[in-house]
């Protein structure tokens, strides 16, 4: 389930505001020029190639590169047997920034997406469906979890990819990491909304 979780980016300990509500998330991140959506989800092959994930969700992948111009998509996936899924989870976590935006439907799996914007840090954990775009120059960072495993769909303007402009000073090791925002027990997936006061 997708989860919205939002604290003062100076008190990383309040929770402002949690939630799971699909139409929520998606009107606070609209607030924020980030773009929230989803798509229905398709059953892949275990191991799916790039071709067959792309197939699999044709419709969407054209339409989205006829309204944003995309030139160049690709499949990102990772199991926790991958022998470079540390290195991989490692090379996010830091705050960052694109020239481009970064648009990623999540075909299988899970990530956590921490947009650092107008003085709040807002997590979006993003599940199987979720297709989240996330505007040129925002800080941010990604967590995979300590077992990354998901699917993912990546869009951009250019062929170089993904290219990130890391920050000298980053605020990321502050906040919960991923595997504390869906761990069992005191999850706050079992919470639906807790609005900013």
């Amino acid at each position: 389930m997708t989860l919205l979780t939002v604290w003062a980016d100076q008190d990383p300990a309040t929770v402002l505001r949690r939630t799971t509500d699909a139409a929520e998330i998606g009107d606070v991140l609209g607030e924020l020029g980030v773009k929230f959506d989803r798509w229905p989800v398709r059953e892949l092959p275990a191991t799916p190639t790039e071709e067959q994930v792309l197939d699999a969700y044709r419709a969407e992948v054209d339409e989205v590169i006829r309204t944003e111009g995309y030139t160049f998509v690709d499949v990102k996936q990772l199991s926790p047997d991958d022998p470079g899924a540390a290195e991989a989870r490692a090379k996010f976590l830091s705050e960052h920034t694109h020239d481009d935006d970064e648009d990623r439907f999540f075909a299988r799996g899970s990530g956590v997406f921490y947009l650092h914007m107008a003085g709040k840090v807002h997590a979006v954990l993003c599940e199987a469906g979720d297709l989240l775009s996330v505007p040129a120059k925002t800080t941010h960072w990604f967590d995979m979890g300590t077992r990354p495993d998901y699917v993912s769909i990546r869009f951009f303007h250019d062929t170089d990819g993904w290219v990130g402009d890391f920050l000298e000073k980053s605020i990321a090791d502050r906040f919960p990491p991923m595997d504390e925002l869906t761990r069992e027990g005191d999850s706050p997936l079992k919470t639906n909304s807790t609005p900013s006061p």
